[in-house]
């Protein structure tokens, strides 16, 4: 069993490392580990021999797929790395990773600059008010240009934006940075690891003079002594302005901006000079807020500290083939030995630690304690699911749990034989279990297992895991896009269900109201249901069956199968009978009532709106423009980067799929693009009725 490496907590750094597709996030990575010390060569994407993306899928992609852990040391602190996707279809990655991280790199690339993805981990992580720098990349390659992306980035994330370094040459000249702050150059000769540390060169020196000044002047402005100071032209020493830099990027007031080449290792080490200096450790942040298991007004907070209660958070779930199942838990508070057990408040139980691993990719090393600030894998948590709380029994707490994007597209799997039929249902399961927008359904009518997920190469990951992992080679439709149902008036009816068959009959009565769920209500919820009905009326014992049959329902759909979305629900009334009363009557009533009721309230169908993001050269921008008309589309915005054009707009999923032919052809393969869910509109009338008209033949609605 390894011995576990202490550092104190003051010197222990928790990053993610997040970036859009090519951004050169992975080999950053590397980089990092082998700086550090962790491996002792690089890993390359193209040959597919990486520490941090192991997943066969993912070197036969050349993309990181799901998020990993590990851990190096540099400069005498303990840096936890957690190293996330950059696709926009593994999203619940970086959500989750968001959470238990105190501080994220964000690398962009010097040629594409700020991307879709960048934009939506910047939001998350505002959300999370979390720490950051931001590492621009490539400015090897040919169109690379720092000053283009630092303006990008000042326009679309954030205006705090402030280089710490601008760099030495462009494109193939680019060999190294100048540091503002210690006015030296740092210069990296081909195939050397460390550079070589100058002067600044001589046609630099206007530039950097005036970078270094505004440099000074914003690190100053956010300290009142410091600020003094400046007015009176006095320059603060190199110590005092690092210290100011820190306090301000923790608190968000600066992001500092580094610049470099990782595939040639330029600016590394820099980089990892500033995480070290300038992100927080865990002590530098606020102490984690939760409630208690028993009354959510009452709030408790849990500091950084070994001698607090333990309190952890279970950020992902692991099958792995080894060990079993894994929990990856982000330790906040406390500490605690294997062989003790922990508390889980969702499901209410207790368990033993069997094991505790520190992870480095796919590889394990056993450590026999774990305390806060640590990011390790445990086995023998085993009711644990991703958000849930771990805590000591005797002081029990519940953390925020995450909130994952609803998916967006689905396919159906059949097994290639009934022998398989068990088999597959339990691998579903599993990936289930450990990807939180993978959704699985099965119609019990028919038996049809359904797997929905956010993206086509979502699905298309899944499915093949399931061969590699599992050897199962399911038959697969083509995807299909999952719709939604919602209303678009308020209706109110009254429901009686009423039998008779010789002794005791069946009676129950309600009176349901249905309105569109304003933007404001529901915090995220597709079903608000309010109980509303007088007890003198109707007993309180009858609302909570009632609201089950409701629900049930109303996930099945009413006009086409699809789940109903954005609706508020009110139970109004009703009424019982003395003897013929029972639960199992208002919760069929509830079901019978949601279905009149939606059908009563000008029902119709919600389509998932994609984000469209592509990036395209000039002459073929008539064409890419006037074909997202063509699919019902809008363009929102357009920039120019160089001899291409970025297109940002939007159009419906079912209008997107096989985009990536069209626009090959459309652009001779010059073209990129990627999707995001955006939000859900309503379906127009035509279009809806052929969908609904396909769905009754396909026998996917439920009878009335």
């Amino acid at each position: 069993m390894a011995k576990k490496k202490e550092s104190p907590i003051e010197k222990v750094r928790i990053i993610g490392i997040f970036a859009h597709v090519d951004a050169g996030k992975t080999t950053t990575s590397e980089a990092i580990l082998y700086y550090t010390g962790r491996i002792h060569r690089a890993g390359n994407i193209d040959d597919g021999n990486t520490q941090l993306d192991f997943m066969q899928q993912e070197r036969e992609r050349g993309i990181t797929i799901m998020s990993a852990a590990t851990a190096c040391h540099w400069q005498g602190h303990r840096i936890n790395v957690i190293d996330t996707p950059g696709h926009i279809d593994f999203t619940a990655e970086v959500v989750r990773s968001i959470r238990v991280i105190d501080g994220a790199v964000i690398i962009l690339c010097g040629v594409g600059g700020v991307e879709p993805q960048t934009e939506a981990v910047w939001l998350h992580a505002d959300r999370e008010q979390l720490p950051r720098l931001i590492f621009v990349n490539k400015l090897d390659r040919v169109g690379s240009d720092f000053q283009h992306v630092l303006d990008e980035i000042r326009e679309r994330l954030t205006p705090n934006a402030v280089p710490l370094e601008l760099p030495i040459g462009s494109e193939g000249d680019f060999n190294g940075v100048v540091d503002l702050l210690t006015q030296q150059a740092l210069i990296w000769e081909t195939g050397e690891d460390e550079p070589t540390i100058g002067p600044i060169p001589a046609e630099m020196a206007e530039e950097i003079t005036a970078a270094r000044e505004a440099l000074i002047d914003i690190i100053c402005e956010t300290d009142e002594a410091l600020l003094e100071q400046r007015l009176e032209d006095i320059e603060p020493d190199g110590d005092t302005l690092r210290a100011a830099l820190r306090r301000a990027t923790i608190t968000g007031q600066i992001i500092p901006v580094l610049c470099g080449a990782s595939r040639n290792r330029i600016g590394v080490q820099p980089l990892l000079d500033a995480i070290v200096a300038y992100l927080p450790a865990p002590v530098d942040m606020d102490p984690i807020l939760g409630h208690n298991p028993h009354d959510e007004e009452e709030i408790i907070e849990r500091p950084d500290t070994p001698e607090s209660p333990f309190c952890a958070s279970a950020f992902k779930i692991v099958n792995d083939p080894h060990v079993g199942h894994l929990t990856w838990v982000r330790v906040f508070s406390g500490q605690l030995d294997a062989g003790e057990s922990l508390y889980n408040p969702r499901t209410g139980t207790s368990e033993r630690v069997g094991r505790i691993y520190r992870m480095h990719g796919n590889h394990r090393e056993q450590v026999s304690h774990m305390e806060a600030s640590d990011v390790v894998a445990l086995v023998g948590v085993k009711s644990a699911t991703t958000g849930d709380t771990l805590c000591d029994p005797n002081h029990p707490i519940v953390l925020e749990t995450f909130k994952f994007p609803a998916p967006v597209i689905a396919v159906a799997l059949a097994p290639r034989s009934t022998q398989e039929r068990e088999k597959l249902h339990q691998a579903v399961r599993r990936l289930c279990s450990e990807d939180p927008t993978l959704i699985q359904h099965m119609d019990p009518e028919t038996g049809e297992l359904t797997l929905a997920g956010m993206g086509e190469l979502h699905l298309d990951v899944t499915v093949d895991r399931l061969r590699t992992e599992f050897g199962i080679v399911p038959q697969v439709s083509s995807p299909q896009v999952s719709y939604r149902e919602t209303v678009q008036k308020a209706a109110q009816i009254t429901l009686t269900y009423k039998k008779q068959s010789g002794g005791h009959g069946h009676f129950a009565e309600i009176v349901l109201g249905i309105e569109p769920l304003a933007e404001d209500e529901g915090e995220g919820e597709s079903v608000v249901f309010v109980n509303a009905a007088p007890p003198a009326d109707l007993p309180r014992d009858f609302w909570r069956p009632t609201e089950l049959g409701v629900r049930r329902a109303l996930e099945q759909g009413v006009i086409a199968g699809f789940a109903i979305n954005n609706v508020k629900v009110t139970l109004l009334d009703g009424r019982i009978h003395e003897v013929d009363s029972a639960s199992m009557d208002f919760e069929i009533a509830g079901g019978m009532g949601a279905r009149r009721v939606v059908r009563a309230a000008a029902p119709t169908l919600l389509e998932p709106i994609m984000r469209i993001a592509i990036n395209v050269p000039e002459e073929y921008v008539g064409p890419v423009v006037a074909d997202i008309g063509r699919r019902r589309g809008l363009v929102n915005a357009m920039r120019v980067r160089g001899n291409f054009r970025s297109i940002d707009g939007e159009a419906p999923l079912a209008e997107a799929r096989g985009y990536a032919t069209d626009l090959r052809s459309m652009t001779q393969g010059r073209g990129t693009f990627t999707l995001e869910f955006k939000r859900y509109a309503v379906v127009p009338t035509g279009i809806a009725a052929e969908i609904i008209k396909e769905r009754q033949a396909a026998g996917k609605v439920p009878e009335r």
